[in-house]
């Protein structure tokens, strides 16, 4: 971590924003929002549910995370070392009895292959899946610190493809990933969209063998620039979208409908990054914003909350807040190892 970072504690503000837009969106999911409103009252005035449950998506950013922080226990983090132990911690997620939070299907198909361990991951991949359900668990790539850009787009993808191998899920998480990592080293927020656009350019092509061997050739594509391609473009445009909608949408409009509900990946990450944007000082008011919304209402909050904490760091969110949420300890046990 560099020195910014570090001083406002990135790590422990990403995971905790991450957890409260979790908590904060878990109950309106799969409602519109005329019935959260009705149900809530005004919008910027969401309270955090007591108590404060999270769902399986910090469920799996914990898994990922422990996962993560074993392997690079191990040595110099590369794919053999970061495949098995994350692996194994989505495998006791998925058999773990608080798997009960309305997990997605793609994980719960893909965890189900992965538990024999003689099979080869790429053939457990759910390859034609471009759900959220992977670029909402993967923040802790984007903190681990001491990464180089090929690493730590390589655990990226990789992590990605354990469930999610359609190649826009790979670019979708790659860019959280890296929009996290650019946040929490003091980036700024108005030139982000920018700088993310950039690095999808420069990837679009790139595909990452070393990490990802043979996936690419179940996605039917010529070849694996073609393939990855793919998925890079279509995130190029839900960033075009979020650039559109910061110049010409009011944030007390539903940003669902200006950059998607957030079911499949490049709209989870355009929707989550458009809450976080309107609000770049308000960090309770970027996850309320992303909470009250039609579409994937947990993970579009998760998102706009890691990237607020990532930028802001822990200082951003209230006690009476962040003691409440579900799994503290271990949250705040994997922000302190990468904070210091």
């Amino acid at each position: 971590m560099t020195t910014t970072a570090v001083r406002k504690r990135a790590a422990t503000g990403c995971l905790t924003g991450l957890a409260l837009g979790d908590a904060l969106g878990f109950p309106t999911e799969f409602d519109d929002v005329p019935a959260i409103l009705a149900e809530c009252g005004p919008w910027r005035d969401m309270r955090l549910p007591t108590p404060a449950v999270v769902s399986d998506d910090t469920q799996m950013t914990l898994a990922l995370g422990k996962g993560l922080r074993t392997a690079a226990g191990r040595g110099v983090l590369g794919p053999e070392l970061l495949e098995r132990p994350v692996r194994e911690e989505f495998v006791a997620w998925y058999r773990s009895p608080e798997n009960d939070r309305a997990p997605g299907r793609t994980c719960l198909a893909a965890c189900e292959l992965l538990e024999d361990g003689n099979r080869r991951w790429q053939d457990a991949s759910q390859t034609g899946s471009k759900g959220c359900g992977a670029n909402m668990r993967v923040a802790p790539v984007g903190l681990l610190p001491g990464l180089g850009d090929e690493q730590r787009a390589g655990a990226a993808q990789l992590q990605s493809a354990l469930t999610h191998g359609h190649p826009t899920a790979l670019a979708a998480s790659d860019l959280t990933a890296h929009a996290v990592h650019l946040l929490a080293h003091g980036a700024e927020p108005t030139g982000l969209v920018g700088l993310l656009r950039s690095y999808a350019y420069d990837n679009r092509t790139r595909y990452h063998e070393r990490w990802l061997g043979d996936l690419w050739t179940r996605g039917h594509d010529p070849d694996p620039e073609h393939f990855i391609a793919r998925g890079w473009d279509e995130c190029l445009g839900a960033l075009d979208r979020v650039q559109e909608a910061l110049r010409t949408v009011s944030p007390e409009t539903d940003p669902c409908l200006a950059t998607g509900e957030g079911w499949i990946a490049e709209e989870a990450l355009a929707t989550g990054l458009l809450c976080f944007l309107w609000f770049v000082d308000e960090p309770l008011t970027a996850l309320r914003r992303a909470a009250c919304t039609a579409g994937d209402s947990d993970s579009i909050a998760c998102l706009a909350g890691a990237f607020a904490g990532a930028h802001l760091g822990s200082d951003a969110w209230p006690a009476a807040w962040a003691d409440r949420i579900e799994y503290r300890g271990d949250l705040l046990a994997l922000g302190a190892l990468w904070d210091a």
